[in-house]
């Protein structure tokens, strides 16, 4: 099962909206074959392995990381191919939490003679599968904040300077990041200050999304956003009290324009991550500036945290701080972290973690 999931995960950033699933096949000590579901609209795990089989499956064990599907998506249901090849057992790590699924898969299976075993290494491959089981359970994206500050916690200058902060290295593991997120946000004051693409480079296959939280429309028309809307879709997240004019010229150039109906935009944030992930998307990334993050910190909306801190000093009572918001009165009541990891990069120290929910 431990290799499964370590098969699993090399779909991150491929399959979603769909779990991250890896499978792993024996017969007795031998093993007939490994899979996984490695793009999104492409074979299952299940069927990825069985493809790949090496011998005989009839009488096989199959290793699941999520239960097999027994409902017809954009493939047919994995059950019937277990059934089909003859797998006599299957273990499987989690219940996939999907209304179509949901037991159903097990089930089928049991029914089928099939002996089933549920929960080997069931914490682990939720740790995997987290944004999709989060997403799941609550219709929101899981929403990842990503900053970099110096030593005494700044992310700017007391003048607004902040290119560069952290070094090369980390900047290429934001990249790195990027990369496998389904969208990237961030508020005007940050595309105003330092004019951003927000893309992955090298340039993926699969693209994010940029979107702007924008109240009153004012994303400069030849930014770098909006002038590689051909290339990269844009999102503008704007009020209800945005110029039509100024959205329409945004538009014209090849940006969406959503706009939230509510006056207030720490009201509108939520709303807007509930159309994202109606959209489909698991993972979205967000940069700054410090009023965003700290309005999504306030309503508890961070999911995970990357934070690269540079061994550098600014000073300056008026230096830019990363979280802004009301924030907490009372330590007790802090953002604490159900997981914590940290890596020297270069130099740079990258902290990244699961916040506890």
């Amino acid at each position: 099962m431990r290799r499964a999931i370590d098969l699993a995960r090399r779909g991150q950033g491929r399959v979603e909206p769909n779990p991250m699933v890896g499978c792993v096949l024996v017969q007795g000590n031998q093993l007939v074959a490994e899979g996984w579901h490695r793009q999104f609209g492409g074979d299952h795990a299940e069927v990825d392995a069985l493809n790949h089989a090496v011998g005989p499956t009839r009488g096989a064990t199959a290793y699941v990381t999520l239960e097999p599907c027994c409902h017809h998506g954009k493939t047919p249901p994995c059950i019937e191919a277990l059934i089909q090849a003859g797998i006599q057992r299957v273990v499987v790590a989690q219940v996939d939490p999907f209304e179509q699924v949901s037991g159903k898969g097990m089930a089928a299976l049991r029914e089928a003679g099939i002996e089933t075993e549920v929960g080997v290494l069931e914490a682990e491959a939720k740790f995997l599968n987290a944004p999709y089981l989060y997403r799941i359970r609550s219709g929101l994206p899981w929403v990842i904040a990503k900053w970099a500050m110096t030593l005494d916690g700044r992310i700017a200058t007391r003048t607004g300077d902040s290119q560069w902060i952290s070094n090369e290295t980390s900047r290429q593991r934001v990249h790195e990041i990027r990369s496998r997120v389904d969208g990237v946000m961030v508020g005007i004051g940050t595309a105003l200050a330092d004019d951003p693409l927000l893309t992955p480079r090298p340039a993926k296959s699969r693209q994010p999304t940029r979107i702007v939280a924008d109240s009153n429309a004012r994303l400069p028309l030849d930014s770098k956003l909006v002038g590689s809307t051909k290339d990269f879709p844009c999102l503008v997240a704007v009020g209800p009290g945005a110029e039509q004019r100024r959205c329409e010229q945004l538009a014209s150039l090849g940006c969406e324009i959503w706009r939230g109906q509510q006056e207030q935009a720490d009201e509108r944030l939520e709303p807007l991550l509930t159309e994202l992930s109606n959209r489909g998307m698991t993972n979205l990334l967000v940069e700054g500036g410090g009023r965003l993050l700290g309005s999504l910190f306030d309503q508890n909306l961070i999911c995970e945290t990357h934070i690269f801190i540079a061994p550098k000093i600014t000073g300056g009572h008026d230096a830019i701080s990363p979280i802004g918001g009301i924030g907490i009165e009372q330590l007790a009541d802090a953002h604490l972290f159900s997981t914590t990891n940290l890596e020297e990069l270069d130099g740079d120290i990258h902290f990244w973690g699961h916040l506890k929910r």
